[in-house]
């Protein structure tokens, strides 16, 4: 059987979507789904993997990403390790399918990695056939971290999955990944809704009013009639199939007469 180690957390997801748990033998300090994963060794935040330990757990391969900047010295010392590993770096939702293919192939189970992306591209479509066409689109702001402020660019997933919930991006225009802004210009763009989504922070510590009572966005409509919402990072910051329980809990909020909550247990 092989022995197989995940280094980011929407990787460790991937591998249980394809049936692959049972051969992973570590995992990185973030990694908490599924519930399966609790009993691994841990390997060290994704940003600082102990490349010692992981060697310890003699693995065939590592499935490693480039999916959060400054993972790039995870792959510098995997090369230097001389252990096979497969790289991650998905851009926008059409990747997520992509990389189930990928992982498969890698694991010698590319039949199964095409039926995975089948499910996953058919119930992408199922949600977009339901997002009404004869309403104004939304405007959202995704908030990925406050200070410095970064958001989600034009090559990034969460530009698509506004676009797939009938909804703008509001930097879904500017080139690249991320991009780093501030609150004045925030507000100058005049969101309908906020979403903040901080990579690696639990829900619990995201201080909504804060937020609310940034003196920039005091004139928002959104802060005004309370449409700031904080939304749980591992449905919306892992490409992973999990990110179609957040599509599905994003369109319930758009949406409440055409969806209803989200089941965060069976994302595909």
């Amino acid at each position: 059987m092989q022995r197989i180690v995940s280094i980011c957390p929407s990787n460790t997801e991937i591998l249980w979507a394809l049936g692959l748990g049972e051969n992973v033998v570590g995992v990185d300090d973030y990694s908490d789904w599924p519930q399966q994963v609790a009993d691994l060794p841990r390997l060290g935040p994704d940003l600082e993997i102990d490349m010692d330990r992981v060697q310890a757990l003699r693995p065939d391969w590592v499935l490693a990403s480039l999916s959060v900047p400054g993972m790039e010295k995870n792959i510098e010392a995997l090369e230097q390790t001389g252990i096979p590993f497969l790289v991650l770096y998905p851009g926008g939702l059409e990747d997520i399918p992509r990389d189930f293919l990928r992982v498969a192939r890698f694991a010698g189970l590319e039949q199964r990695g095409r039926k995975l992306a089948d499910r996953f591209k058919k119930r992408l479509e199922t949600i977009r056939q339901k997002i009404p066409q004869d309403r104004p689109a939304p405007r959202v702001y995704w908030e990925w971290w406050p200070k410095p402020v970064f958001t989600p660019g034009k090559e990034n997933w969460l530009t698509d999955v506004s676009r797939t919930v009938g909804a703008i991006n509001i930097f879904g225009e500017e080139e690249g990944q991320t991009v780093q802004s501030d609150w004045r210009t925030v507000a100058e763009r005049r969101p309908d809704y906020v979403f903040a989504v901080w990579t690696g922070v639990p829900m619990k510590k995201v201080r909504k009013d804060k937020m609310m009572n940034r003196p920039e966005w005091k004139d928002l409509p959104c802060i005004r009639e309370n449409r700031v919402y904080i939304l749980d990072e591992g449905w919306y910051c892992r490409p992973s199939q999990r990110i179609l329980t957040g599509i599905e809990h994003l369109a319930h909020l758009l949406y409440p007469d055409r969806f209803a909550p989200s089941d965060p247990d069976n994302p595909l």
